[in-house]
Formats: C-alpha cells, structure tokens, sequence
C-alpha cells in the first residue's frame, strides 16, 4: 500500500510527512485518542437526544419547540466562545500547553452533570444540563483542533487533523452500535430509562477519560520535529 504524504512547495522545495512518521509520535495518538473518545458522544447528542426527549417526556420532536432551541442556542454559545478561555490564559502569560490542558480540563469537567440527566426532575432541567454538555463539547471541540497545531509543523497539521478526524468517524461508528444495544437491551426489560442512565453516565466520563490519555501521551505538548523527504 502507498504511503500517504503530506506536501506543502516553500520556495522550490518540496517538503513531505510520511503517516508512518506521525504514527511513531506519542503527540499524534494524544489527538487521535481525544478525538475517537469524544467524537462520538457529540453524534450522540445529534442523532439521539430527539428520541430520548420523546421517548422521556413525549416530546413531538417533529414539530419546532422551544425546549430543543434553547439547548442549541447553549451548545452555539459553547462552540463560539470555546477557544476565550486558552486564549485569555496565554495572553496573561500562561505557556500555550497549561492553557489549553486547563481549559479543556475544565470543559471536561462541565460535560460530567450529564450524568444526571435522568434523575432531573422536570423537562427544563434536562435541557440545562444537556445542552451545558454540548456546549462544553463545543468548546473542547474547538480547543483540541488547536493542539494539533500547538504541536505540530505547518505542513502536517492537515494530516494530523485528518488522521484524528477518522479515528474520530470510527468512534462514532461504534458508540452508535453500543448505544442501540443498550437501549434495545433495556426496552425489552421494560426500564429503557435506566439504558439512558448507562449511556449518559459514558457520556460523561469519556472527556475526563480522553483529557487523562492526552495528557499521559503529551504531558506538556511538546512541539514535534519532523524530518524532511
């Protein structure tokens, strides 16, 4: 099989990153595990929550409603504001690598009252935490794709994105499938909002899990010196 190259002409030359050269980095799999273990839960959130609101509170999703425009209305908030944080850090002298762990440790530490969704007494509530969990993703989201460039050269960010990216869309193939086993699972007992729990309580957990694997492979996100072919 062909290696894959990355290629980037600067003045007459042309410099190449072979994916066999990220893949030997520890800083590559820092992405490519935050990604794959985060990825899939903001998929969840687009593809299930319809159900679990019709399924829950008998919610007609099919129609406009003003519960499901708040959440999103939370989540843009997140996706907007999500890179301030590091950035305002940085600017107060902070090294771009506490910075970025900090803000996205905090970001993983606001998705965690998800948890609890199915214990929130009334529709509102749940909107609240959901769509803070959104939003936190949002921000991670926006925070992690800056890593990429903090610790890499120009001319492989875009491969490492991509490398990321599809352990990303693998995630998301499999949580789907895990998700639907558990709800089927659980339907059949007749208790499906305990399935729910399991998989908010997955949901959760898997920010705070990829921030500890990111930060056990990167500690301090040591720039990447990639030689030239």
């Amino acid at each position: 099989m062909k290696r894959r190259r990355t290629r980037l002409p600067i003045a007459g030359i042309r410099y190449s990153v072979s994916w066999s050269q990220l893949l030997s980095v520890r800083q590559t799999w820092a992405f490519v595990f935050g990604k794959m273990l985060t990825d899939p839960i903001w998929w969840f959130f687009l593809f299930w929550l319809q159900d679990y609101f019709s399924t829950t509170f008998h919610l007609d999703t099919k129609r406009p409603n003003l519960y499901l425009a708040v959440l999103y209305t939370l989540v843009s908030i997140g996706s907007i504001g999500g890179g301030y944080l590091s950035s305002a850090l940085i600017s107060r002298g902070w090294s771009v690598w506490r910075a970025r762990k900090t803000a996205m440790l905090i970001f993983a530490l606001l998705v965690i009252p998800v948890i609890a969704v199915r214990f929130g007494p009334d529709i509102w509530t749940t909107v609240a935490l959901i769509g803070l969990a959104g939003a936190a993703h949002q921000a991670w989201s926006a925070n992690i794709f800056t890593t990429a460039s903090d610790m890499f050269p120009k001319r492989a960010v875009s491969s490492v994105v991509g490398i990321g990216s599809m352990a990303g869309s693998v995630g998301g193939i499999i949580f789907p499938e895990i998700v639907g086993r558990i709800l089927d699972s659980y339907k059949k007992a007749g208790d499906v909002q305990s399935g729910y729990g399991i998989i908010f309580l997955m949901c959760g957990s898997a920010y705070l899990l990829a921030w500890l694997v990111m930060h056990l492979l990167a500690p301090k996100m040591q720039p990447v010196t990639l030689g030239q072919s």
